[in-house]
């Protein structure tokens, strides 16, 4: 990884991909399936993080992401599993989601029964269908059987990688990868789904809700200079006004305030700090563990 270029915070242009059930919008990527140049080089290198924001009106896949080593083992050296998470940044009264499998049968079911079950097109009846409601945050874990319904805009904060396997889709005529995606199920790791906490980290990153009133700073001290040492700010709701400052050995740099508004992302290198001003805003900051 290469070292940080120095640059006095920055806002972040998504890139939209439409789809056949809404659109994502890749916010915060150095991902070449959604390249943010700007992003690529302000971190020097690539971010070990993909941020996306949902916007599904229709139910997306029944689709499962590989772990790390399955990814490897499937696709290839240098392979990167998809661990994600999702917070729910607007809901339909009725949305609802699949998160895992519900072992309707008293047990987990295990491949060939799954493969028994799409072949046989009764999938439904092992899935765990859940409702979900703005505020709500849900961890996915790789491995974990999953389908965003319509109805539901989404943060998501995942893994740089850009492997789904479908093993259903509900009559539309995509393509299915059932071996891959059977090879890939595991159940552990889900967690309760309940309104987000202000805090959570896993392996892989790590999520703080920061709500601002006034003025709030941050600065970032990581130590190491390498990419995956850039935090991100997403703002979840409410504007005002925002400044960055390099810090350097030749004194400090502050650029002008700009206005920021729901849905703006920016990047903070080491050395660098961030401050907010607003009046019931709320931030989330994204940070990267995968160190």
């Amino acid at each position: 990884m290469g070292k940080i270029i120095g640059a006095k915070m920055l806002k972040l242009n998504a890139i939209k991909s439409e789809k056949v059930w809404g659109y994502e919008l890749w916010i915060a990527s150095t991902h070449r399936n959604g390249l943010q140049k700007d992003f690529l080089e302000y971190c020097g290198g690539e971010y070990p993080l993909l941020v996306k924001i949902i916007q599904a009106n229709d139910s997306l896949s029944v689709q499962v992401h590989p772990d790390d080593e399955t990814a490897a083992l499937l696709e290839g050296k240098g392979a990167v599993g998809k661990t994600e998470c999702w917070y729910v940044l607007d809901a339909a009264a009725d949305a609802r989601l699949v998160y895992g499998l519900n072992g309707n049968q008293g047990h987990e079911p295990d491949r060939e029964e799954l493969s028994a079950a799409i072949k046989e097109s009764r999938l439904d009846s092992y899935l765990n269908s859940v409702p979900v409601k703005k505020g709500d945050f849900v961890f996915i874990p790789a491995g974990t059987v999953h389908a965003i319904g319509g109805g539901l805009r989404l943060l998501e904060v995942q893994q740089s990688c850009d492997i789904t396997y479908r093993l259903y889709d509900w009559g539309r005529p995509r393509e299915l990868h059932i071996e891959k995606g059977l090879a890939s199920v595991k159940g552990e790791g889900r967690r309760p789904i309940l309104p987000f906490e202000g805090n959570f980290e896993c392996r892989y990153f790590s999520l703080e809700e920061i709500r601002i009133s006034g003025a709030y700073s941050a600065y970032n001290s990581g130590q190491n200079g390498a990419p995956d040492s850039v935090n991100l700010y997403f703002v979840i709701e409410g504007s005002g006004k925002v400044r960055g400052l390099l810090r350097g050995q030749n004194g400090s740099a502050e650029n002008p305030a700009q206005i920021f508004n729901a849905e703006d992302i920016f990047a903070v290198a080491p050395g660098e700090k961030i401050t907010f001003m607003a009046d019931g805003a709320r931030v989330m900051k994204i940070a990267c563990r995968c160190r």
